[in-house]
């Protein structure tokens, strides 16, 4: 008798529309470890959020999301409205994915779905963005225009380079923004091409961090801002220094914090995990650490099955 119950909140329209081919195979999967499976389609943006802020504690005894980073945002967004604390299981359908590329989710579905069942508990940092949530990160300017302007037909055709060479793109095209940051007691302003306040190893497929530099659940962000370039050798060092993960060069500021509050960008466009949010004239970004408790692929039986599977081949 199943008398586990499992909840699939599931985006049918993410990435080439997947979760349609494959809800059913993952249904088995999880049927046949003795779950009670109920899933539950999305309708529209927002819809996931509304969604989960009405699940009761409880209620089920795993929750699953799958979509794209976008779903996923918006179901933790109606965890932290209601305050309800669980352990989420994440199959990754998007186009880039490169938040849970980090934690080593599979982007097969089938085999993201069974390593939920086999997995590891942990817990990592999110974003609060004035009062809305984010999973990764918050940014604006070049690379953000990237990640909801480029075409979903392109990105179903390039995957991750569709935005690198939107965003590189972007990057020589887009007008400067002047702003003023204050952090720790320390304040910036100038005029800025790209920023990102983010808690991941790489930012719009294009921004990329060595390993060294990050730490998911350690309460602090990794804040990138790309200065506006005055020649063509200073925009040329911006690029080189991206391209090669070197954060030192000339025009590119880094650094660590748990807090950040950014002034004069009422106009600015920004995007939460990718999707758009509209800026303001002062808005405040706070690390909420270990905030959401996410299950990952165990690799020691990630590995264990892998082995015994080529030797039955």
């Amino acid at each position: 008798m199943q008398d586990k119950k499992l909840l699939i909140i599931a985006n049918p329209k993410s990435g080439k529309a997947k979760v349609k081919e494959l809800l059913l195979q993952m249904v088995q999967i999880f049927s046949n470890d003795g779950y009670l499976v109920t899933v539950y389609p999305t309708k529209a943006r927002g819809d996931a959020t509304v969604f989960a802020s009405e699940i009761k504690e409880n209620e089920y005894d795993r929750i699953v999301v799958c979509g794209g980073d976008g779903t996923l945002n918006e179901v933790i967004t109606g965890f932290m409205q209601s305050g309800l604390k669980c352990t989420i299981g994440y199959v990754p359908l998007g186009t880039l994915n490169e938040w849970s590329s980090s934690l080593s989710i599979s982007r097969n579905a089938l085999t993201a779905a069974k390593d939920i069942l086999d997995g590891e508990y942990t817990e990592l940092d999110i974003g609060q963005f004035n009062d809305k949530f984010f999973t990764y990160t918050a940014s604006f300017g070049a690379f953000t225009k990237a990640s909801y302007a480029t075409s979903q037909k392109v990105k179903n055709v390039l995957g991750q380079a569709a935005y690198f060479l939107s965003g590189i793109k972007c990057l020589a095209d887009i007008k400067p923004i002047h702003l003023k940051f204050k952090y720790d007691d320390k304040e910036i302003e100038d005029d800025y091409l790209f920023g990102a306040i983010s808690n991941s190893m790489s930012v719009g497929g294009v921004v990329k961090f060595k390993e060294s530099l990050v730490k998911l659940n350690d309460g602090l962000f990794e804040v990138v801002l790309i200065k506006k370039p005055h020649s063509i050798g200073e925009f040329n060092s911006i690029v080189n220094g991206i391209l090669r993960k070197d954060l030192t060069h000339k025009g590119i500021e880094f650094f660590h914090t748990d807090k950040i509050t950014v002034i004069g960008g009422e106009k600015v466009a920004w995007t939460l995990d990718g999707e758009y949010a509209a800026g303001c004239d002062e808005v405040t970004i706070t690390n909420v650490p270990s905030a959401l408790h996410l299950t990952i692929p165990n690799e020691a039986k990630r590995a264990k099955k892998s082995s015994k599977k080529k030797s039955k081949e």
